[in-house]
């Protein structure tokens, strides 16, 4: 390793082409010309003394060293996008930015309307919403604020338990229109067009717990995108789950076998090294009331 501090636009560099997979793609994501990236990783490769890719005619392949490297690059990324949102305002005012994530199907589905009302009093707050299934880490200051599915385990967080989210299975008016209604869960297996999770394992263990035992094959249409899922309910591709509050909204669909429910925890997150901002706070307070409406029959 040279004496020398790597500059941090050598590993936005470095983050661009990991997340874009190509030297072209990075070089339009930061606006750059594509000679420009290959010198910035050249010059990190050097400064760091190490190899970040193997070069080829395929392109750039990642050692096993950038994707150690790989989580350091995007909580500097993190880090510097916090920053932004810290000095967006002075931590008294009730304005500036803050940067709100969840699950697709809450970001698209539940959250829209309560944002309207957020923004409708507090007009000079302004919001950034990062759609993802995947629990976004408040310590590297993804996000300023969460609401989770499960229990945060981190230290330093700040959490309020909204309460529990029933999910069951639904069909809309057009499927049931085609095909019988179930009476028995073991009729869900036989002569019922199912639609699932690809990947994740956690539907089909539920399942499992109330005996019965699916696999993929059991799916005509399998997604890891609850949004592309909950599409397929709507649209009367087969019979999928649906948060139960959330059913009841247009077009409305037809639970079915309403002993078959579960039920996930309902959070609302922050680092408590925000507390002391009022534009965090006002958007945390709205959430917790907000979505325990939504919970309530």
């Amino acid at each position: 390793m040279s004496g020398s501090e790597p500059s941090w636009d050598l590993y936005g560099a470095f983050l661009a082409v990991m997340q874009e997979g190509s030297l072209s793609g990075a070089a339009r994501a930061l606006g750059v010309a594509q000679p420009t990236v290959r010198r910035q990783l050249e010059r990190l490769e050097s400064e760091l003394g190490i190899v970040l890719f193997t070069r080829s005619p395929n392109g750039l392949t990642p050692t096993d060293v950038a994707f150690a490297t790989l989580p350091y690059a995007e909580s500097m990324a993190s880090l510097a996008r916090a920053l932004v949102r810290a000095t967006s305002a002075p931590e008294i005012d009730e304005r500036g930015t803050v940067r709100v994530g969840c699950s697709d199907v809450v970001g698209a589905e539940v959250l829209p309307s309560i944002l309207t009302e957020l923004l409708v009093t507090h007009p000079k707050i302004q919001l950034e919403l990062a759609l993802s299934n995947k629990n976004e880490d408040l310590l590297r200051r993804s996000v300023d604020v969460a609401v989770r599915m499960v229990r945060p385990t981190q230290d330093n967080l700040l959490a309020r338990r909204v309460g529990k989210l029933e999910v069951g299975l639904y069909a809309s008016a057009t499927y049931l229109a085609l095909h019988a209604e179930p009476k028995h869960p073991q009729e869900l297996l036989d002569g019922q067009v199912l639609i699932g999770a690809d990947r994740d394992p956690s539907f089909n263990q539920a399942l499992a717990h109330i005996g019965l035992d699916v696999s993929p094959r059991n799916f005509a249409l399998r997604s890891d995108n609850q949004l592309a899922q909950l599409a397929a309910v709507r649209a009367g591709l087969g019979i999928g789950v649906c948060q139960v509050p959330l059913a009841k909204r247009a077009p409305a669909l037809t639970r079915v076998l309403p002993q078959i429910c579960f039920h996930l925890e309902l959070w609302v997150v922050t680092h408590e090294d925000l507390k002391g901002s009022a534009r965090v706070r006002v958007v945390f307070d709205h959430l917790v009331r907000s979505l325990t409406a939504y919970l309530t029959p």
